[in-house]
């Protein structure tokens, strides 16, 4: 399969680095072959350094690594797509995509910014795992355990009915927007994949 890569004249690939829960494109990066085989061979993102001339493990320094969980190429074979779970942000800015910067955006569809909102959620909880209680609230509620968490949702379940029962738009999208991230924490700290919620949630629908 390697072999019917076109590589450039330096020996390398563009490689386009896509979430493969959101299809959020991450970063755009190169590869050369052994960075590719390194690749798939432990399914963690390896590239080729242009400027340091030298191969490298995504997330070695910062720990942000990637799971790659598909390698593609394109038509012409000149070209990769890694789609990956990322453990943390893409971007050595802090960002979870390194195309942060926006030149021209049309209004988004509610339920994309729903999917967003929930993926960057999800990457800003994994980081607090580690943060102090003391500063952090979300490490305080983690530190917490099951009991404080579930506090917190039994209250912000009560306050999405009040809400609903005022019928107040806004109230019930700030509601709304404290209960699902106080249930995001439950899962994280209970260490259950949001995949699979949303795999039951299919299964439920079909």
């Amino acid at each position: 399969m390697l072999d019917q890569l076109k590589w450039n004249a330096d020996g390398l690939l563009p490689v386009v680095i896509a979430d493969a829960r959101s299809n959020a494109v991450l970063t755009l990066a190169y590869a050369n072959r052994e960075a590719l085989e390194k690749t798939i061979a432990e399914r963690s993102t390896y590239l080729y350094s242009r400027s340091r001339q030298k191969l490298w493990h995504k997330g070695e320094e910062s720990g942000h690594t990637q799971e790659v969980v598909e390698i593609a190429y394109d038509c012409d074979a000149d070209a990769l797509l890694y789609r990956v779970i990322p453990n943390g942000p893409a971007c050595h800015t802090g960002e979870p995509s390194c195309f942060h910067n926006v030149l021209l955006q049309r209004d988004r569809e509610q339920s994309d910014l729903f999917a967003q909102a929930i993926d960057h959620l999800e990457q800003v909880l994994e980081q607090r795992k580690g943060a102090d209680p003391d500063s952090s609230y979300v490490a305080n509620l983690y530190s917490g355990g099951v009991d404080k968490i579930g506090k917190k949702i039994g209250e912000e379940a009560t306050e999405v009915v009040i809400a609903a029962k005022n019928a107040s738009h806004d109230e019930l999208v700030w509601e709304a927007a404290d209960l699902i991230f106080h249930l995001l924490v439950l899962l994280k700290s209970a260490d259950v994949p949001l995949d699979d919620v949303g795999g039951e949630l299919l299964r439920r629908a079909k």
